[in-house]
């Protein structure tokens, strides 16, 4: 089946999501739609499946035109999407779940899941999903739930299937598999639609690259192509991808976590029993899959929990049962994870937001007075130094592009004095220029001997910055292992593989090696992944995944 979006343009009253937007997916073709986060796609992608209705343009199928009022058009049609979030019901079965919105009914008005069964046994088994029919979706680990989503396209009978940043949940190992997975629709005659911002995945499995850069196809492009000139179609101008770095150089261990556990309100462990230590003048990058505990240790750290135990003693200061103003005043700088939530306030101005931590501190206050003019002065100073492109610093900060707003949340924790650094998904949402610059304002932070905590789930960020690396799993520590550590070790422990069986099977030769961007990353194909998927690790005797 041929698709064609036809000069589709979408507004959102006075902005501008797409902006005549062109884009051919023939048949049987992976076609990437590259761009940063904020550039469009999954607008675009959200008119396709009929969730938006354009503002102007068309959608062709086979050269005919096509009018989606919703989801259910799309579909009929022989359009699938899988979001970036899975729009799954986690107490269903997996068949109940695909039946959702297509049910069958038998005599006495019951559901019939029979035919839906057979349905998900014959796509998985021609696809080696190894997928039960019958299991919860709420017990399966993300990349099977993943596979849940693709099953339900396919029983559709899709044609084309979106896929919206689907690696963004997935360890190193379930990503090799979900790409190895989409060459197998490809031959089977599915087309995909493949919209992402990772250079290296884009290049393994696309046929072509179609580049969205602030609301327009700013040009098309070989995944031959180098990651340089890809990384500067998305951006505008030329970037580097590589960060420099000197070797640390750590001196004393002045943060030391010991023993800590955070109970959640209904009784679970989301963190347990983590004990690790950074010394001044090294980076410790916490690696993870979101959603094991990575969010709870920081707002620990930050005074943020309320039912925490054990010790966090950051120069022999114990800050556990400190409240936030009082850990922040002990030296920690926090960049959260969520800037528009937990970062910035978007309605106050820039200069606001840059001293939102020392507002009534001199020489920002005196007294109960504040000082605008002084709030101004370091504005400008801080605007220059961490380049935020802005025309004045009392423009609201809400104003900014996600890429501005970070700088702004960087610049405000980096701009006093810190006996601790903490940055959680420091460069979410924002463009490779962006990175490039905050990136290397970390390491110039490590390099003044402060000690740095980053929390990322993009394993290439984890693997630039990190001094060492701490890997979490259901909230406990995996291991922690060098920088350096292969893609392949790293995904194991990701998945919940200890560190000694994770570098076991590399030395046994059973983890492939890093696969150049260049090349097509192979399907993992390791004992110890494949057990810990299906939830028996003879490793870990049993522990499910």
């Amino acid at each position: 089946m041929k698709l064609e979006l036809r000069g589709i343009t979408k507004r959102f009253g006075s902005l501008l999501a797409n902006d005549h937007i062109d884009v051919v997916v023939e048949p049987g073709q992976i076609h990437c739609l590259l761009g940063e986060n904020g550039a469009g796609k999954s607008t675009l992608m959200n008119v396709l499946y009929g969730l938006y209705e354009p503002s102007e343009g068309e959608i062709l199928i086979d050269d005919k035109p096509v009018y989606f009022r919703g989801p259910g058009d799309a579909m009929a049609a022989g359009i699938g999407m899988v979001h970036q979030h899975f729009m799954l019901v986690p107490v269903f079965t997996v068949a109940e779940n695909v039946a959702l919105g297509a049910e069958s009914t038998k005599a006495g008005g019951f559901l019939n899941l029979d035919d839906t069964r057979r349905k998900i046994k014959e796509i998985s088994d021609r696809y080696g999903f190894d997928v039960d029919p019958d299991a919860l979706v709420e017990d399966l680990p993300v990349g099977v739930q993943q596979r849940v989503e693709i099953i339900k396209a396919l029983v559709r009978d899709a044609k084309v299937l979106i896929l919206d940043e689907p690696t963004a949940v997935l360890t190193p190992q379930e990503t090799d598999e979900l790409l190895d997975i989409m060459r197998q629709l490809k031959s089977n005659g599915t087309s995909i639609v493949f919209i992402s911002h990772k250079l290296r995945e884009v290049k393994a499995v696309s046929d072509t690259i179609t580049v969205i850069r602030r609301g327009k196809v700013v040009g098309s492009a070989h995944p031959g192509a180098s990651t340089a000139e890809l990384a500067s179609m998305m951006v505008g101008r030329a970037v580097s991808l590589t960060l420099e770095k000197a070797p640390a150089s750590p001196k004393e261990k002045t943060f030391q976590v010991k023993d800590l556990t955070v109970i959640a309100p209904n009784g679970q462990h989301t963190v347990d029993g983590l004990s690790f230590d950074i010394a001044r003048g090294e980076i410790l990058a916490v690696a993870g899959v979101q959603g094991n505990g990575q969010t709870e240790l920081t707002e620990a750290i930050l005074g943020l929990q309320d039912r925490v135990h054990g010790s966090i003693l950051l120069d022999d200061v114990e800050l556990v049962g400190r409240s936030v103003k009082e850990v922040l005043n002990a030296g920690v700088g926090f960049v959260p994870e969520d800037r528009s939530v937990d970062g910035l306030i978007g309605t106050f101005s820039i200069a606001e937001n840059l001293i939102l931590d020392r507002y009534d501190q001199p020489p920002f206050a005196k007294g109960i007075s504040m000082s605008p003019a002084k709030v101004l002065e370091n504005a400008k100073s801080r605007i220059d130094e961490f380049d935020v492109r802005t025309p004045s610093g009392l423009l609201a900060a809400g104003t900014l592009s996600g890429g501005n707003q970070q700088k702004v949340v960087m610049a405000r924790e980096l701009s006093r004095p810190l006996r601790l650094f903490i940055a959680s998904q420091p460069t979410r949402g924002v463009d490779v220029g962006s990175i490039e610059f905050l990136h290397k304002r970390i390491v110039a932070e490590r390099d003044q001997g402060t000690p740095v905590m980053i929390i990322s789930t993009e394993l290439d960020e984890v693997m630039e910055l990190a001094d060492r690396i701490a890997v979490l799993y259901k909230g406990k520590l995996v291991g922690i292992v060098p920088a350096g550590t292969g893609r392949g070790v790293l995904g194991l422990m990701m998945a919940g593989i200890s560190a000694e069986d994770a570098a076991g099977a590399d030395h046994a030769g059973l983890v492939k090696a890093d696969t150049p961007a260049t090349e097509t990353p192979p399907a993992d194909t390791t004992d110890a992944a494949t057990a810990k998927r299906r939830g028996t690790s003879s490793a870990e005797g049993g522990d499910h995944a």
